[in-house]
């Protein structure tokens, strides 16, 4: 999408994402977070927003009809520079603003809130975030729960492949309860996977306010410290929650 035959202006546009007085996102039904959209001329990852909630309904119908699971939800004014900040860790660069309609604008992320990270942090910490893992993982759950058929087409095999290789290389926040135990979640089928985050806000979805350590932990390293009854991690369980089967270090476990 361009900013061609657009009838606002990029300040105009940038002022009113400041102070929409109301604001509407898609969410996608298939990650519990905002649909993210490649765009086919400008290959920008952008979330869809608009100011008019029968305009985002439109949209989100029209994701329907694609068999995407979107719904418009929204965005109170409080929480907006919480929402604007979050597009970061999800790997978004990009504002589709009011897409469809003749006041359709691209807005870079970067143009509307300037994210400064601390240079200094206290000894031992370390910001966690997985922006490459997290979109892909996007992508890929969104497509996943469009096919019909449960087979994986070449796309998918594609955004898999790419998605483990992000994982293989990333650091990960491993919750772990006040008595030292690390969390497990069962799945219908009975197996079990441990849950990783790709960053605080994701945990912080699981934690809840509840009182719970946290480790930094590099892919490489999670075998060693993987639940017995395990069979792998979920990413982000109540959002893109993705599940990837992972072996246990022999070393660790315990001898029958």
């Amino acid at each position: 999408m361009s900013e061609k035959n657009t009838t606002v202006t990029k300040q105009e546009t940038l002022e009113a994402l400041r102070h929409p007085g109301e604001l509407y996102v898609i969410m996608s039904g298939a990650t519990r977070i905002p649909f993210v959209h490649c765009d086919e001329m400008t290959y920008d990852d952008e979330v869809f927003i608009y100011y008019v909630e029968e305009d985002a309904k439109a949209k989100a119908k029209e994701l329907l009809e694609q068999k995407y699971a979107a719904a418009a939800a929204r965005v109170e004014e409080k929480h907006l520079i919480a929402f604007y900040t979050s597009l970061y860790t999800m790997g978004v660069n990009c504002l589709a603003v009011n897409h469809g309609t003749d006041t359709q604008i691209d807005i870079q992320l970067s143009e509307l809130i300037t994210r400064k990270l601390p240079d200094n942090l206290p000894d031992g910490k370390k910001i966690i975030e997985n922006p490459e893992l997290h979109l892909t993982a996007i992508y890929f759950m969104q497509e996943i729960r469009r096919q019909q058929s449960g087979q994986l087409t070449e796309e998918l095999k594609e955004l898999q492949e790419e998605l483990l290789a992000h994982y293989s290389r990333g650091t990960y926040i491993i919750a772990v309860e006040e008595d030292g135990k690390v969390p497990v979640l069962r799945q219908k089928d009975g197996s079990v996977y441990q849950p990783v985050f790709t960053d605080s806000l994701e945990l912080a979805k699981f934690t809840k306010g509840k009182k719970m350590k946290n480790l930094a932990v590099q892919a490489a390293k999670i075998p060693e410290i993987l639940a017995p009854n395990a069979k792998g991690v979920v990413v982000n369980p109540l959002g893109v929650n993705v599940q990837l089967q992972i072996a246990r270090k022999k070393s660790q476990e315990t001898p029958s």
